[in-house]
């Protein structure tokens, strides 16, 4: 494997981009931290730019272990939300401490580990004991190679990003107390373990943002009133759009991350995608940079309103950088919130330089703008319809020399 890249190990706290603040160690106390955010307010008092939390610069996302282990697009309702003994043999065995040194040795300083409820959940407020006991062991794994952590809700009951469920998390009282005593639950056995922070749901569907804000304000109360210092990261709506930034809540609390994922243009990152009936019918291998042609093409041949890149002669960074200029302006406008892209990647089968390139102009526009990042995603499944895997599946080496240099953010 490539050499490790010198890096430290910090716990979540507010530091600034450019006039980096002095490393802290990992049992850094509260009164260091009032410090340090005393000095950081007064810096952006001076001019200085946004603000970040040293130790989540470049991140690697986990899934197909204990989410998106399989897909419920192809499985009728019944079988949807129940766990096989094939189930649990792979959550047992898919991921290994290998894995987390080999995320450490590519020079990465944290991971984004995505689980499902019905992983956790045994019943209503009953969970499984060999799950919290996998991912705590995953959690010392991290510890141990100076990695931080990010625990993931990445679809919970009622809100399965993939699929549309007879009842809505946001319209069930029961399933939204089941959501926050799952928290509740995360805070009370992880206590004491600040490189972890936790992410209350990967991607909320199109609802009111008032309904999704008054259940994030919930939960977020629930685990302060347990530990007032745990970094909680937030999303928007809209499968966390960049656009959902303008209607996510504030809160005043330097410890609250916002985050939103980029998966445009949608025709290339997830090309000839078996998984959704448009990139399947255009059948088409994209590639970036291009001229704009083709993705006017896919526009018209799945019926979508064509005029959408009318004003776009390529499909190239300045492109991109149109799509993301809701991101860039949330974090112009709120130099004092951190703000973190959780997830962006592309189709494992695209053509390998089109990746690199479109992975490249995203970082490299991410970092422009102060923007901390993770990448999706480390592997997934064989047999999964929707690979965006990072790594090869038998020897779990990164596919490319260039895409390494790039996730770990050598872009200039």
């Amino acid at each position: 494997m490539n050499a490790t890249v010198a890096q430290n190990f910090y716990p979540p706290m507010l530091t600034q981009s450019k006039k980096q603040l002095n490393s802290t160690p990992m049992n850094c106390t509260g009164r260091l931290f009032s410090i340090i955010l005393i000095i950081a307010c007064g810096l952006y008092a001076a001019g200085a730019e946004r603000v970040v939390f040293k130790g989540f610069e470049r991140g690697m996302g986990i899934g197909g272990w204990l989410t998106n282990y399989k897909r419920f697009n192809v499985l009728p309702d019944k079988w949807r939300m129940k766990i096989t003994v094939g189930d649990m043999e792979h959550f047992r065995s898919y991921i290994t401490e290998e894995d987390v040194k080999n995320i450490a040795d590519m020079g990465l300083d944290h991971i984004r580990l995505g689980f499902d409820q019905i992983v956790i959940e045994e019943s209503p407020y009953k969970y499984r004991e060999e799950i919290f006991d996998m991912i705590l062991r995953f959690a010392e794994w991290c510890k141990k190679y100076k990695l931080n952590l990010v625990l993931n809700l990445h679809k919970s009951l009622g809100n399965y990003c993939d699929i549309k469920e007879e009842v809505s998390l946001f319209e069930s009282p029961e399933l939204k107390e089941r959501f926050v005593a799952l928290w509740r639950e995360f805070e009370r056995r992880f206590s004491g373990l600040d490189y972890v922070a936790f992410e209350l749901l990967n991607e909320v569907r199109d609802v009111n943002p008032k309904d999704w804000n008054g259940l994030a304000e919930t939960a977020v109360s629930e685990i302060r009133k347990l530990n007032p210092k745990r970094i909680i990261i937030v999303g928007g709506t809209h499968w966390n759009a960049p656009y959902s930034l303008g209607k996510i809540k504030l809160f005043d609390d330097p410890n609250i991350v916002y985050t939103f994922h980029f998966y445009e243009p949608f025709e290339f990152t997830h090309q000839r995608g078996v998984l959704q009936a448009s990139t399947l019918f255009y059948n088409r291998v994209m590639y970036y940079p291009s001229d704009i042609a083709p993705y006017r093409e896919y526009r018209e041949c799945i019926g979508a309103d064509a005029t959408l890149y009318k004003n776009l002669a390529k499909m190239d960074k300045n492109a991109l950088r149109r799509m993301l200029q809701p991101a860039f302006d949330f974090a112009k406008k709120h130099p004092d919130k951190i703000l973190w892209c959780g997830e962006f990647g592309t189709i494992r089968h695209a053509p390998g330089r089109s990746r690199e390139n479109y992975m490249r102009d995203i970082i490299s526009m991410l970092k422009e703008n102060g923007i901390q990042y993770c990448v999706w995603n480390y592997l997934s499944t064989p047999n999964d319809g929707n690979r965006f895997s990072l790594v090869d599946d038998d020897n779990r080496k990164i596919l490319s020399p260039e895409l390494l240099k790039i996730i770990r953010g050598e872009v200039d």
